[in-house]
């Protein structure tokens, strides 16, 4: 019987539509004899469903089988998206591969190695990305990590002086102005393997000390921030945009999108996701602070943003590069605990290989 119920576990995880993940400890599966479905829900114990044979016999069923298998499946099955460290051992001008340290280039900077190749004799620096730029690759790297790890501009720019790198607080911006639009063109062309249910809110910011309102998305499973958008009020922009957005970059849509009950979202909905063909994707608008669903996950992540937002004192315009970069810092660069220290990336199945990733994305981003 248990060897049974485990097939017909597998053949409904094997289908699609059949498993929709309402939150992490809550599934609808749906009924293989009738048109219900079935809740089946984590406690700290096991797993439970209302379906008649677990109600009677207190037994995995195939429902939570199939639960069970799917979340397996969801591990093994998601491609993993390796994002390479660059091997730089070529001539740049006759791509030969029998080149030799040569000594180093010294500036106010820093150091960068330099090569020589022994079949064309030519000396060059390889610095792919970092092409003219007078800090060192190391130097520039850190830079953006201070400044979106919680520091100032001109607070990077004092711990950069102590390491006898004299650069003004507007030449740490230029650096950060520059690789975020070099990364977010690179990362653009990556679809991250986000889950089925994503979560929505807006945080207030100032801008040039108006009050605008931050309209993020975020996978609820790998906390993948999917989507931004800036807009002028609260509960009567048109937020379209943001859904749009985040149906190209998942390149599918969502079984739930959860949250709170403000029009906008609701009106959004209708108009980007709404069908009467199934699959279907459900709206929950009916979050609180305790119970079945909520959102906390968004709350946590707007807090996340607030913090960094309050020592920048606000942002003086609307298409800032802050707001990308920190959103690339978030789901690539940022590890979190409630993912096992995986970054969310990590988490959508996308690895970078090497110690410094900032370096290893900018490296591909120019290649």
């Amino acid at each position: 019987m248990e060897n049974i119920r485990l097939q017909r576990g597998q053949e409904i995880a094997n289908k699609p539509n059949q498993i929709t993940r309402v939150d992490e400890n809550t599934y609808k599966v749906r009924s293989q004899s009738s048109n219900n479905q079935y809740d089946v829900i984590s406690t700290e114990k096991c797993w439970i469903c209302s379906c008649p044979d677990y109600t009677n016999r207190h037994i995995n069923c195939k429902h939570i089988l199939a639960v069970e298998i799917s979340f397996e499946l969801r591990k093994t099955v998601a491609s993993e998206i390796i994002i390479p460290q660059i091997n730089l051992s070529s001539c740049p001008q006759c791509q030969s591969q029998l080149i030799v340290k040569d000594g180093l280039r010294h500036n106010k900077y820093g150091d960068i190695q330099r090569f020589t190749c022994k079949n064309c004799f030519k000396r060059f620096t390889i610095n792919l990305g970092f092409e003219r730029m007078h800090a060192t690759p190391q130097v520039i790297t850190s830079a953006m990590q201070l400044y979106f790890t919680g520091e100032s501009f001109r607070n990077v720019q004092k711990f950069l002086k102590l390491q006898r790198v004299n650069v003004s607080h507007m030449g740490v911006y230029k650096w950060i102005n520059k690789y975020v639009k070099l990364m977010e063109k690179y990362l653009d062309k990556i679809k991250p393997n986000v889950s089925h249910v994503w979560r929505t809110d807006e945080l207030y910011l100032k801008v040039k000390g108006n009050t605008k309102y931050l309209f993020a998305l975020m996978d609820d499973e790998t906390r993948f921030w999917i989507a931004q958008q800036v807009s002028d009020s609260k509960n009567t922009s048109d937020i379209r945009p943001l859904f749009n957005e985040a149906k190209e970059i998942a390149g599918k849509n969502p079984n739930v999108i959860i949250s709170d009950g403000a029009r906008n979202f609701h009106d959004a909905f209708n108009k980007e996701f709404f069908t009467l063909k199934n699959p279907r994707t459900k709206h929950v608008q009916h979050i609180r602070l305790a119970g079945d669903i909520h959102n906390n996950k968004m709350e946590r992540f707007n807090g996340e943003v607030r913090d960094r937002e309050k020592v920048m004192r606000g942002l003086k315009s609307a298409n800032t590069p802050i707001l990308t970069g920190y959103q690339i810092y978030h789901n690539y660069l940022r590890p979190h605990e409630g993912l096992d220290n995986k970054t969310p990336a990590e988490a959508c199945g996308i690895k970078i290989e090497g110690k410094n990733k900032w370096i290893t994305i900018i490296e591909n981003a120019s290649k």
